[in-house]
């Protein structure tokens, strides 16, 4: 059996293989060192909640700090991925895309297009979303549509500590830009991992719950609220199956058309505000290429479309939950099988 960590060990441990294993491998961003190897080491963060802490005492100057300067450190890890290196960068928080979303979508995004497939650029850019951490607005924001929406941009967003392992090493691995969504109420998320090296391949969802009454189309922390709304909806004599993206961009169409024409049902969870979300457009999806399987409407669980409150009561009501995704179920079963 295999030895249980949290998300944010499997965070550590895959940039730790890499690193060990490619040269090439350089991690950049704010106080991902933060004092190791100095007077201060005590105190080291290893980034704002802890992820990389250690890793400079193994690989030194491979981890840079840098300036509070998002544009500066993202462009020079676009520019370092052309000339041969494997930088992951790590955006503190990734709502602080916007300092920097030039470099990412009309830069790094763009290259293999505008360069004929000569050019490749292997950059990761690393950084915590969604709400529930009581860090109001500009640090709470679930933005994987935006990115999802750029062509050139591959998108992930893992539930489970194996699955972040596998896919960071694959994203890391991986010739494209890859935006990895780390949901920093999962770090403590503990799961069964191996201790070697293996990847998982971006593009292929995750069947995390069989069933045969209506399908749950989501991905990171809301596969866990789905998780939750199943085993509630199970007393009940609805089976729920609950199909984890994994990965945004490329999607996993073929198993979400699968699940669906299997089930005849589906509700999509999505932590993203609801205009132009992921729900959308798995929604939009299914009703374009199974619509014939479908014996009742498609419905969303999202987030309301407002800003992310700093009140906690007002933030636990925005955040879908459990009893939202099981209402949506019965909506869509009409209260049974």
């Amino acid at each position: 059996m295999a030895r249980k960590i949290s998300v944010k060990q499997a965070i550590n441990e895959a940039l730790d293989l890499e690193m060990s294993a490619d040269p090439t491998v350089i991690c950049l961003g704010e106080d991902i060192v933060g004092g190791a190897g100095a007077d201060g080491e005590r105190d080291a963060w290893g980034g704002v909640l802890g992820v990389t802490k250690g890793l400079y005492a193994k690989h030194g100057d491979r981890l840079m700090d840098t300036p509070l300067s998002e544009s500066a450190y993202v462009g020079a890890a676009i520019g370092a991925a052309n000339c041969g290196m494997r930088p992951v960068a790590e955006l503190m928080f990734l709502d602080f895309m916007g300092v920097c979303f030039d470099q990412m979508f009309n830069q790094a995004a763009k290259f293999k297009y505008m360069f004929g497939g000569k050019a490749q650029t292997p950059v990761v850019i690393r950084g915590m979303v969604g709400a529930g951490f009581r860090a109001a607005a500009q640090h709470s924001q679930m933005l994987t549509p935006l990115f999802t929406h750029i062509p050139g941009l591959k998108v992930v967003c893992p539930s489970t500590p194996y699955d972040t392992k596998g896919l960071l090493i694959q994203s890391i691995r991986d010739n494209d830009p890859v935006i990895f969504c780390e949901h920093k109420n999962l770090y403590g998320f503990e799961g069964e991992v191996p201790e070697g090296s293996y990847t998982i391949p971006l593009g292929e969802a995750n069947i995390v719950r069989d069933g045969k009454d209506c399908s749950i189309i989501t991905y990171g922390l809301m596969v866990h609220r789905s998780l939750e709304a199943a085993a509630i909806l199970a007393k009940e004599g609805i089976e729920v199956e609950v199909l984890d993206l994994r990965t945004l961009s490329p999607l996993d169409v073929d198993s979400i058309l699968e699940t669906v024409e299997k089930t005849g049902r589906l509700v999509c969870v999505d932590e993203a505000n609801p205009r132009c979300s992921i729900a959308s457009d798995v929604s939009s999806i299914v009703a374009m290429h199974a619509f014939g399987a479908l014996k009742g409407p498609i419905q969303m669980v999202t987030a309301p479309h407002t800003p992310v409150p700093f009140s906690p009561t007002l933030e636990d009501l925005y955040i879908p939950s459990a009893a939202q995704i099981v209402e949506a179920v019965k909506r869509a079963t009409g209260g049974k099988k």
